[in-house]
C-alpha cells in the first residue's frame, strides 16, 4: 500500500497524532504526523488521553514537531507486515473507554431486526429481509427518533405484532450505548482482527469512531472497525458482550485527525466511509457508510454516553455506528455475507485515511498482554508519570 492511501487526502494540512509500538524501548510512544515525518510527543503527554484533555492541544502538538523520530512509510511498512521487531503504528488511543452506538441508521436498523427474526440463523434471512421490508421499510426510513411520530408508529407496529428491541433504539427516544472493548484491547494499522470460531455469520462494521476528552468535547475523529457477529447478536441481544467484544475485535486507525480550523465537526458529519472487502477465495465487497445519513446527531450520542449520568476522566473513543449491512451471498444464496480467514479489510474515508487489517480466527492470535499495568509501568521506567505531568499537575 502506498503512502498516500494511507493518509487523509489533504495530509499536509491535518494535525494528526498516533501512537507507535517502540522496539527500543519496549512500549508505546505517543506521536504526531507531519510531511511524511513522525515526531515523539512522549515527553509532552506520556499517554494520547493526557494529550487531548490539554486545552491547548492544538498548540501543544504544533510545539512538537521539531526531530522526527521516525518516517511514517517505514511504520505503515512494518505495520501491514505485521513485523514486531520493527517499529510500527498501534491503536491511536489508549486510556479511552471504546464505546458504541448501535443501531443509528435506517438501513442497519432494519438488518438488526433480521437477525432477531430469523434467530441468528442466516438460512433464515432472505425471507425474513422480504417480510419485514414490506412491512416496514419505507414508513420508517424519515422518522426523528424520540419523536411524537416515532411514539406513534411504535404503537402500529405493536399493534401488528412487529416491535422489535431494535426499533426501540432505533427510533425510540434513547440510543444504544455499549462498551465495545476493553481499555488498550484496540487494535492499529495493519493488525488481524479476529472473527471467533463460535460464529459462522458475521461482518465488518465501518465507522466514524469520535474522540471524546473528559468534559465532553469531541476533539478528533478516526476510523473503526466494529467487527460483528450477527449469528450470536440474532440469538440474543442479551449475548451482545459475546457478539462485540472478543480479542482484536475492535480496529481503530490509522491516526486521529485533530478537531481544528480545517477539519470541524461539520466536516465530520458529511465523511463518506468507504469499505472494501477482498478474499483469497476471490470474493470482494465493496461498501459505503454515509455518515451524513445518521438518525441522530453526534452531540445526542456523546450526551447519552457521557455526562451527569456518567463521567469517563479519560476520555472516550465513541463508535457511532453504521449504514452499511452487507447483504451480498457470499456462498450460499440467501445467506448474506460472511468472514473467511484470509479476508482483507480495507475501510477508508477522504479526511481520515485509510484502516487496513486482515481476519483470522480469533484463538490464533497472539493473547492481548499489554494492559494499563504494563503501560504505567512502563511510563515509569522511562521517567513519564502522567500523574505528575505538567498538563495535569494540580489537578485532582
Amino acid at each position: 500500500m502506498r503512502l498516500h492511501h494511507v493518509l487523509p487526502d489533504d495530509a499536509d494540512r491535518a494535525r494528526l497524532i498516533g501512537r507507535v509500538w517502540d522496539v527500543e524501548t519496549g512500549g508505546p510512544r505517543v506521536v504526531a504526523i507531519r510531511d511524511g515525518n513522525v515526531f515523539d510527543l512522549t515527553a509532552i503527554a506520556g499517554t494520547v488521553s493526557e494529550l487531548l484533555d490539554s486545552p491547548t492541544v492544538l498548540t501543544d502538538v504544533d510545539g512538537g514537531l521539531k526531530d522526527p523520530r521516525w518516517q511514517v512509510a517505514d511504520l505503515v511498512e512494518a505495520s501491514l507486515l505485521r513485523d514486531p521487531t520493527r517499529a510500527h503504528l498501534l491503536a491511536p488511543v489508549d486510556l479511552q473507554v471504546i464505546k458504541a452506538c448501535g443501531v443509528t441508521f435506517v438501513e442497519s436498523m432494519i438488518e438488526r431486526v433480521i437477525e432477531e427474526r430469523a434467530a441468528g440463523d442466516p438460512d433464515r434471512a432472505a425471507d425474513v429481509r422480504a417480510l419485514i421490508g414490506q412491512a416496514i421499510g419505507g414508513s420508517i426510513a424519515a422518522l426523528r427518533p424520540g419523536s411524537p411520530e416515532a411514539a406513534a408508529t411504535k404503537r402500529i407496529l405493536l399493534d401488528d405484532g412487529l416491535w422489535s428491541q431494535y426499533l426501540e433504539v432505533g427510533i425510540g427516544p434513547d440510543p444504544e450505548v455499549f462498551t465495545k472493548a476493553p481499555v488498550l484491547a484496540s487494535v492499529g494499522l495493519g493488525a488481524q482482527i479476529g472473527v471467533p470460531s463460535f460464529s459462522s455469520w458475521n461482518n465488518p462494521e465501518p465507522e466514524l469512531v469520535l474522540i471524546v476528552n473528559s468534559s465532553g468535547a469531541v476533539v478528533g475523529a478516526t476510523l473503526g472497525n466494529d467487527v460483528n457477529l450477527r449469528d450470536v447478536e440474532g440469538r440474543s441481544a442479551l449475548l451482545l458482550g459475546k457478539a462485540k467484544d472478543n480479542n482484536a475485535s475492535s480496529a481503530l486507525g490509522p491516526f486521529v485527525r485533530l478537531v481544528d480550523e480545517h477539519f470541524t465537526l461539520e466536516t465530520v458529519r458529511a465523511e463518506e466511509i468507504r469499505l472494501r472487502v477482498e478474499g483469497t477465495d476471490g470474493f470482494t465487497m465493496a461498501g459505503t457508510n454515509n455518515v451524513a445519513r445518521i438518525s441522530r446527531p453526534f452531540e445526542e450520542l456523546v450526551a447519552a454516553t457521557m455526562g451527569d449520568h456518567h463521567q469517563y476522566p479519560d476520555g472516550i473513543a465513541l463508535y457511532t455506528g453504521t449504514l452499511f449491512a452487507p447483504t451480498t451471498d457470499r456462498d450460499v444464496p440467501g445467506q448474506g455475507f460472511t468472514h473467511k480467514p484470509g479476508d482483507l479489510v480495507t475501510i477508508a474515508s477522504t479526511h481520515l485515511g485509510t484502516l487496513v487489517n486482515e481476519v483470522a480466527a480469533t484463538e490464533s492470535l497472539p493473547a492481548w498482554s499489554f494492559g494499563i499495568g504494563q503501560l504505567f509501568g512502563y511510563l515509569r521506567t522511562h521517567g513519564v508519570d502522567p500523574s505528575q505531568s505538567p498538563m495535569t499537575a494540580g489537578v485532582g
